[in-house]
Order: C-alpha cells, then structure tokens, then sequence
C-alpha cells in the first residue's frame, strides 16, 4: 500500500472514532487499549478528540502509555482533575496548558518530579504563584519552560537555577528583578531568554554575559538602556525602551541576525549602533522609533526583512538603502515621507522584493509604474494612498484615461493587494479584473457600488474579499459570481445591505464565512441559519413568483439616491408615521 494510502486510511480512522460522542463510547465499552498505538497517532487522535469537545478528564487515561506531546493551550475549562490524569502519563514529554486560568497551584502537584517531561508552558495561568511553581522546581529535565504573566514573583523565582538543563526561559511580564537574573547564571545551557516588561535594570543584565550559550533576548518594555557585548547574542528585542548603547563592550561581538526596535527612543543616534556589528543581519525593525539617520543601512547586504514604517525616513533615505536591496524580501515603508520619486529608486534594486508596503505615503498612480517592474512581488498594500487606478492624459476630457492598475499585471507572482482608502473607484477596477492569480483583495470607499462585483467575479483564486463602507445592495451581491475558492467575504460598513440579506446570501453559499454590522457567520454556524420555522405555502408561492418575475437590466435601487443620514432620516420618520386608516369594506 502507498505511503499516501496508509495515510489517508489513519485519517479516515481517527475521524470514525471521533465522529460523536456515540462512537467514543462504542470503542471505550470494548475496552480498547492503545498501547501499541505509535505517540503519533495517539496524539492526532487525542487532539482530534479536544477538539470536537468530545475529550475529558476520565478518557485521558487511555493515552498514558502513549502520548509525549499534550497542548491543551487556550481550553479554560481545564482543571486539577484534568492535571491528576495527565500526571500518570509514564513518556509525556511536552505539556502546554497556557491560558488555562482554571489552573492553580494545587493542580501542579500531579506533575511534580515528572522527569520525562521537558517543555512546560504555563503562560498566562493567573491562579499560578511561587506556591505552585516549587512543582515546577522539582522536574530537573525541564528544557523549555513559559510562566509569563503567571502569579509569580521574584522571591519564588530565586531557586530557578535548580532547573540547570533549562534551554527556553520565558518569563516576560512579571516581576523579575535584578536578584532573580542573580539565579539564572547558573543556567548555563540557557539559550533563549524572554523578560519582557520585567524590572530589571543595566546593571543586572551585564550578568547575562557569563551566559555563553545566549542567542535569543527580549527585553521589550525594560528599563534598560546600555546593553553590554553579549558575544553569542544572536536576536535582540528592545522594542519600547530609551537606548543609548548596544552591544558596548570587549570581546567578539555578537554576530546578530535579528533586531527587533520597534518603539525605541535613542538618546544619540550616532552612538546608539557603534558598538553593533550589524553585516549579518537578516532581519531589521525600526518601526515607530526615534531614529532620524539612517547612514548604517547601507552596510546592511544580508538584509531580507527592513520595516522602516512611522520613522522619519524619505527618498534621501531610500538612495542611502537601495543599494542593499539585492537580498530584500520584505519592506515597509507605510506612513513615512517617501513618494514616487523613493519608488523609482528603488526600482532595479529589489529583484528579490515579495512583500511591499507603502500604505498612508503620497505616492500616486505613477507609483505604480514602478511597482510594476519588481518581479517578484506576492503582496503589496497601497491603503490610504492617491491612488486612483487612472491616469488623465494632457490631450484633454476626450482623451481615455490611462487604467493605471493595468501595469500590475506584470506580476505573474502576485497574490494580495490592498486597495482600502484609496480613491479607486468602479471604472477602475476593470483593470483589477485581470489580476487572475489574486487570493486576497481589499477595498474601501464610499463610491464602490454593485459594478465592483461583476468585475471581482473574474478573479477566480479569491480566498479572501474586503469590500468595506461601498454602496452594495441585495441585487448585487446575490448576482456575485463567487469562486469556489472565496472563504471570507468581509462587507463591514455597507449600509445598504440588511440582516437578512446577509442571510440569504450564506444560505445560498454556505462555506463562505461573511462578516458585516448586522450578522458575522461562519461556516459552521451555517446550520442554524435552516433551523427556522418553514414558511407557509403561501408564502412560499409568493416567493417563487418573485423569483419567476422578470428583472429590467435598467433596475436601480432608488435607495442610491439618498445619502446614508437620509436614509437613516426616512427611517426613523416611517417608524413614527401614524397607522394608516382602515380601507372601505375592511
């Protein structure tokens, strides 16, 4: 039998024994034991189980000589009695119950001394303090461990250096102060470390240097402002916090690959990153921060991931960085000053660009020219720009205008775009028309109307449709030619579209999640739409007829005339008008 087969005929069995709450009880009266089942498979039937909601507590006990791997994350009905049955599971190895909050410290106690298990993520577990976590210090083989946010403090943290095989450190937002970066010294294998919004201070970080194993700090939303050498330092988070130094000190200097900075605020510029040595670096954010020069970029060749976006950066500043731009996969540049002009730079130097963003610039249509001629682009956002997808020629009003989205056309690889808050309007979207490979389209504007449809209804890869605050109506979307592809359709702010036009379309299309002011449905939720009283007959014929009528290709629904406050006026108005008297003979 083919690999594929084998495969397909374990998928068909895990979804027989998880098809009800009927079938389970079927297997569990046969007495069935797993303990010649493969970890893997126990584990896809146990996942399968949680989530159909049919697993609890007692059912756990099958999969003790089984299971390695249990991710309970984010189900908050899971409790100590949960905990007692997972305690007995003889090769668990991994066990994640973040956001778990029914769990407390008494529920620890049944995993306590638990030498099998080498990941624990408790994040988020609210009821969890320095009580609970003494479980937590007597299972020596923990290798990733995540109590952020938990209950705990410094003082229940001082004997974390018990844990000496710890590899994965989380414990962002709490408390950690300088004393408890005192016990994690002695954490020599420690390789990832994670203390966000913690207390700690430039003086106790400069123990992380006896660390040689470091690779991995966040320190986001930290006091700490002079980041001393740490040599084997390889990603750096310190993202929201004031910098006056990175990296200072002797020694080899850490070959960084990742800075993350979004948020900071740099006391000097120019000293900020002449400690650093930043040629490896693949990855760079400097979103929202402080920094107004930009000279070290152009020594940044590796460069593939840059997000300047909310910085002060311009076209000067794009001249400075085009030139590392052979190795660039992603760049933002939203809401910063560069124009067309930063474009046409840019244009010959990003061969390898698949993610662009210019949304909140000045750049126009001829923007897009230039957009056009990089290759490789996947997804662009040109949100809350002037682009207006036409370009009027100098000839004068009889001369066509230029349908300026046409040149996107070029981009055999591009799959999103994001047209919201721009000033495209119906007759541009033809040229959108023939952008076949698209999977995901945005679009926002009070001028959009049931014509954007019909030209959309060509895209027939859409998995993904935002049209918000346009004036669509019941006629338009019913006529939407859907692809079978489309999953979501997003018509947040169309004003013209009622309750029960939503309904009717999600009956009429019922794999298609659909969200909007009235009514969000999803898929699943599909069922309880047919769950409603069935009409009469009359009714029904009455329905029927109405379908039957012969529409006019003319009809326009006169409620387009009126802008949203009348509407709303009329409304209210109808509302208050007095019953009409009864006719003669009723």
């Amino acid at each position: 039998m083919a690999m594929e087969e084998k495969t397909q005929l374990v998928k068909l069995c895990i979804a027989a024994a998880c098809e009800s709450k009927h079938s389970v009880d079927q297997w569990r009266k046969q007495k069935r034991t797993l303990e010649r089942l493969p970890s893997h498979l126990a584990e896809a039937l146990l996942h399968s189980l949680l989530s159909r909601r049919l697993l609890y507590p007692s059912l756990l006990e099958i999969f003790k000589d089984t299971v390695e791997k249990v991710d309970l994350r984010d189900h908050n009905y899971v409790d100590g009695e949960w905990m007692a049955y997972i305690g007995a599971f003889k090769y668990l190895s991994s066990l994640k119950v973040a956001d778990c909050t029914k769990l407390n410290n008494s529920a620890l106690w049944a995993i306590s001394g638990m030498n099998s298990l080498k990941e624990l993520d408790l994040s988020r577990c609210s009821k969890v303090n320095d009580a609970g976590f003494s479980h937590v210090l007597s299972i020596s083989s923990l290798e990733k461990l995540s109590v952020s946010k938990t209950g705990l403090t410094a003082k229940g943290l001082k004997h974390i250096y018990l844990l000496r095989n710890l590899i994965v450190l989380d414990l962002g937002g709490l408390p950690v102060n300088d004393m408890t970066l005192n016990s994690i010294k002695g954490l020599t294998k420690l390789q990832y470390l994670d203390l966000w919004g913690s207390e700690v201070s430039d003086k106790g970080v400069c123990v992380l240097q006896v660390l040689p194993s470091l690779s991995f700090l966040n320190l986001t939303w930290t006091n700490v402002r002079k980041l001393p050498n740490l040599s084997s330092l390889e990603c750096l988070n310190m993202s929201n916090c004031t910098i006056e130094s990175l990296l200072k000190g002797n020694g080899d200097k850490a070959p960084l690959t990742r800075l993350v900075i979004s948020g900071a605020t740099f006391i000097d510029d120019s000293e900020a990153f002449m400690h650093t040595e930043m040629s490896f670096l693949s990855y760079l954010d400097l979103s929202n921060s402080s920094l107004s020069t930009f000279c070290f970029l152009p020594r940044l060749n590796m460069l593939e991931h840059l997000n300047l976006s909310s910085t002060m950066v311009g076209d000067d500043e794009v001249e400075e960085f085009a030139s590392i731009g052979e190795n660039l996969r992603y760049l933002n540049l939203s809401k910063t000053k560069v124009s067309n002009i930063g474009i046409e730079i840019l244009t010959g130097h990003t061969p390898k660009l698949e993610i662009l963003s210019l949304s909140d610039t000045s750049i126009d249509d001829i923007a897009i020219s230039y957009i056009s001629l990089m290759p490789c682009l996947k997804e662009i956002d040109l949100s809350n720009t002037n682009i207006k997808g036409l370009i009027y020629q100098d000839g004068g009003p009889e001369m066509d205008p230029i349908l300026s989205l046409e040149a996107l056309q070029r981009l055999k690889n591009l799959k999103k775009l994001n047209l919201e808050g721009t000033q495209v309007r119906d007759s541009a979207l033809s040229s959108v028309s023939s952008l076949i490979e698209l999977t995901h389209l945005s679009l926002r504007d009070a001028s959009l109307t049931d014509i954007s449809l019909s030209y959309i209804s060509s895209l027939t890869k859409l998995t993904n449709l935002s049209i918000h605050d346009a004036v669509l109506t019941s006629s338009g979307l019913n006529s939407y030619q859907t692809p079978a592809s489309l999953k979501l359709m997003d018509v947040m702010g169309c004003w013209l579209l009622t309750k029960d036009d939503i309904v009717s379309f999600c009956k009429t299309h019922p794999h298609i999640e659909v969200r909007h002011e009235h009514v969000h449905v999803i898929p699943s939720d599909q069922s309880c739409l047919n769950h409603r009283s069935s009409p009469s007959r009359a009714t029904q014929f009455r329905r029927e007829n109405i379908r039957k009528m012969p529409i006019s290709p003319c009809f326009v629904d006169q409620r387009l005339k009126y802008t949203r406050e009348e509407l709303l006026g009329l409304q209210q108005f109808a509302s208050l008008s007095p019953t009409p008297p009864p006719r003669d003979g009723d």
